[in-house]
């Protein structure tokens, strides 16, 4: 019988996370555009952001992809990619920030990589991955990442972002979105 209850007591516990899973897939749009492999993250934790990208600007292959980092997250850092080269543009803090007892002075507001050659553009037909890791902000809520995809002929800036009582689905061009859940418990300080 306690096995039974402990059944019963993680599928009730799983419930609304299977709805919330439902209503991310429901919700997004039906047209292929760049995203997140994995769309929720707890706020405050170290988060490997994996950009999906699905086709090119029409039928043209894309040659450079721009990640925004959004307000708030520290410390990116691009995974390198065969055959293309990183570009990493930082900016001035406001104020500046400790971290494992250095100064923080600066922080990568945008990250680019650029196919070397143009045997190395990610054709219309492939899919391919874009990859980085940060530590995301402390508060909860919706999180967008801006992404410009440069083609051999065109642009397309995932950029859009919701306005309230607006559905991602709603959107032509959406920015890759995050959803920061709280973290329950303790401070932990997981790498």
């Amino acid at each position: 019988m306690t096995y039974l209850n402990t059944i019963k007591n993680i599928a009730a516990f799983a419930r609304p996370y299977w709805a919330a899973g439902l209503f991310f897939a429901i919700s997004l749009p039906a047209a292929a555009h760049v995203t997140l492999e994995y769309q929720v993250a707890n706020a405050g934790s170290y988060y490997k952001g994996t950009f999906k990208v699905g086709h090119g600007c029409g039928t043209s292959p894309v040659k450079q992809l721009v990640v925004t980092i959004p307000a708030g997250v520290q410390g990116a850092k691009p995974m390198p990619k065969a055959g293309w080269t990183l570009e990493v543009t930082r900016e001035k803090l406001a104020q500046s920030r400790q971290d494992h007892g250095k100064t923080i002075t600066e922080e990568v507001s945008r990250i680019s990589w650029t196919a070397k050659t143009p045997a190395d553009y990610l054709q219309n037909d492939w899919y391919d991955e874009f990859v980085l890791q940060a530590k995301l902000p402390a508060k909860a809520g919706m999180m967008y990442w801006p992404v410009s995809q440069i083609c051999e002929e065109g642009k397309v800036d995932w950029a859009e972002i919701p306005k309230p009582g607006q559905k991602l689905s709603d959107l032509k061009s959406p920015a890759a979105a995050l959803e920061l859940m709280p973290v329950g418990g303790g401070g932990e300080h997981n790498h």
